[in-house]
């Protein structure tokens, strides 16, 4: 008898680069053009632990002066796969002022142009409300926009935005006057005919200290070549009709460019191998040391097809291997709807674990990370089994009460708005997701304990986390279908102690892409990466926050993109430290209490 594992490493050495399909046809019928679905019942619920939870969200982005919605696709209605499938957000500090500012990215509708639909860019007031400053800014523009990463690509010190859409993706230079221009033609990002933009991550995948650039598409679409929905009778949920897709549509490629370090690109797609492995339909890129080995990899979630983990072979090449590393598949060898990524170290081992959303009728994927890069599905022992009801997309890994213990969160939100007209116990608009962690590798799923932002129902798509307010504690932007964005204020409490730690590269690129700190403290070693995408097409804050609970202070081991590595000791909590590659800490942060906005 063999294992699950050696089963499957021996169906990837038979062909790496074939189509992996599952042992058995488990999905509804009705998921045969749709996304992968294994339809499982969710798990018995055990007894509540009873423990307080000191972390309560409150939605305020109506008086933060979030109120614009997010254009994307007709509401009540989604006729074609491009107009359900919505976008990222990113937090990102443009100015350079110490504080968060936002950006929400936005679709367009078939019918278009439409008013007020446009990517917007939100200036932090630094008093818990935000100035619209898109035009200011030169970066208004309407069209199908879905995913974002922001990161100093001519380490010029200050952060730059490329954006993927359905169309041309595109590349804006932050000119340091809190104004944007459009390079993407110089740059040499332009590509031939229309493509789907999906992920994107800045990587410097061969250490030369210029940050290069990750792209995944979703699959080959136009609205002349796709019915749309009611007029294939093989496209239904739960006998509704609905549309085509993703399965049955053409798959589609990665590309990667490198940086020449002159404000240009080369595409090295092939060179690099990256076209190798089997098309698939490509969502958010996730760039990391996965197999601490001082080298970025590269996870990008895959829907309804295998996902993919792109090895650095520390010689300009990436070759595939997330089969045998075991983030390709469920626990059952079967593909999922990879929508989103979290990544963080839910057990405090000093490696890196992953959390991967799906669709519904099946369970988010928990992968702990051995340490080497070889992973394990714990989905089930984790107890995240017993939630199985709604779509998941942007996810994260967070310390949210910082108690030491890293939480998993992620929003939700149906893709066919007309089944729930037929069915209203398949909502479109649905709750967003809280788990709390226990410790010894278990969560319990929480939502009234945690504020009234957790259950409020939308259609969610991406997810950003970071402390906007630069109150100690992580809050959360979210994208919602048609609607304004929530921005859920975090007021934790409980008295757990906390660091951030921003990082400035020198040999390393500027923003730090791709490190890794490892920060110990209380008998605890916990391990964070600073990436350029997660969540579902989205950024994070590049700050990391440490939550350290009952420590004071905190010994940092950081392991630097260039693969230098520094150790500073004894930091004390409760502040900001800024590193400075080969330097130690130059700059202390003691954030003041936070004004609130009425």
């Amino acid at each position: 008898m063999i294992s699950r594992r050696e089963a499957l490493l021996l169906l990837a050495a038979a062909g790496r680069t074939s189509s992996f399909r599952p042992a058995s046809s488990g999905a509804p019928a009705q998921q045969a053009t749709g996304s992968a679905s294994r339809g499982v019942a969710p798990q018995e619920r055990g007894k509540p632990s009873g423990l307080p939870f000191h972390a309560k969200f409150t939605d305020v982005a109506a008086a933060a002066g979030l109120r614009e919605p997010v254009v994307f696709g007709t509401p009540g209605r989604a006729d074609y796969v491009l107009e359900s499938m919505g976008c990222g957000v990113a937090f990102l500090d443009y100015d350079n002022d110490g504080w968060l500012d936002i950006l929400v990215l936005s679709g367009t509708r078939r019918q278009g142009p439409v008013p007020g639909a446009t990517n917007r860019l939100y200036q932090n007031n630094r008093d818990g409300t935000f100035t619209d400053v898109t035009r200011r800014a030169g970066l208004t523009h309407q069209g199908w926009a879905f995913g974002v990463t922001v990161g100093d690509f001519d380490n010029d010190g200050f952060d730059d935005i490329f954006i993927t859409q359905w169309g041309q993706n595109i590349l804006y230079r932050n000119n340091g006057d809190g104004t944007f221009t459009d390079v993407t033609a110089k740059a040499g990002l332009l590509h031939e005919g229309t493509r789907w933009g999906a992920g994107c991550t800045w990587v410097d995948y061969n250490r030369d200290g210029y940050l290069d650039l990750f792209v995944t598409n979703y699959l080959v679409f136009d609205f002349e070549s796709v019915p749309p929905a009611g007029k294939n009778p093989n496209c239904n949920f739960r006998g509704v009709p609905v549309y085509y897709g993703p399965r049955g549509l053409p798959r589609e490629r990665c590309q990667l460019y490198r940086n020449n370090g002159n404000g240009t690109f080369t595409d090295v797609t092939k060179a690099a191998g990256i076209d190798l492995p089997a098309p698939a339909y490509y969502l958010t890129a996730m760039a990391a040391d996965y197999r601490g080995a001082g080298w970025p990899d590269i996870y990008a979630a895959c829907d309804s097809t295998p996902s993919q983990l792109f090895l650095n072979q520390r010689d300009g090449r990436m070759v595939e291997r997330g089969l045998e590393l075991g983030v390709a598949v469920n626990e059952d060898g079967n593909e999922q709807a990879g929508m989103g990524l979290g990544l963080g170290d839910f057990d405090n081992t000093g490696a890196l674990d992953l959390l991967k959303t799906h669709f519904s009728e099946d369970t988010s994927a928990l992968y702990k990370n051995s340490g080497r890069g070889l992973f394990e599905d714990v989905t089930m022992r984790a107890g995240l089994g017993v939630e199985t009801r709604y779509v998941g997309w942007g996810a994260g890994i967070q310390d949210f009460d910082n108690d030491g213990l890293t939480d998993l969160f992620w929003v939700t939100g149906s893709v066919y708005p007309e089944v729930e007209k037929v069915h209203p116990d398949y909502p479109y608009k649905t709750p967003r997701v809280l788990f709390r962690n226990l410790g010894g590798g278990k969560f319990e799923e929480l939502s009234e304990l945690a504020g009234p932002a957790i259950g409020e129902p939308h259609s969610s798509r991406g997810a950003a986390f970071g402390d906007f307010d630069n109150d100690g504690d992580i809050d959360i932007l979210i994208m919602n279908m048609n609607e304004p964005p929530s921005l859920l204020r975090n007021d934790a409490a409980g008295g757990g102690h906390w660091l951030k730690v921003k990082l400035t590269g020198v040999r390393s690129n500027r923003s730090a892409i791709g490190a890794t700190v490892f920060a110990s403290f209380g008998g605890r070693r916990q391990a964070q990466a600073v990436t350029a995408q997660s969540s579902y097409l989205s950024v994070n804050d590049r700050r990391l926050h440490f939550g350290l609970g009952a420590s004071s202070s905190v010994d940092l081991e950081i392991w630097w993109p260039s693969g230098a590595r520094e150790t500073v000791k004894a930091v004390a909590a409760g502040r900001l430290v800024e590193v400075r590659e080969g330097e130690g800490i130059v700059r202390t942060e003691v954030f003041p209490a936070a004004r609130r906005s009425p």
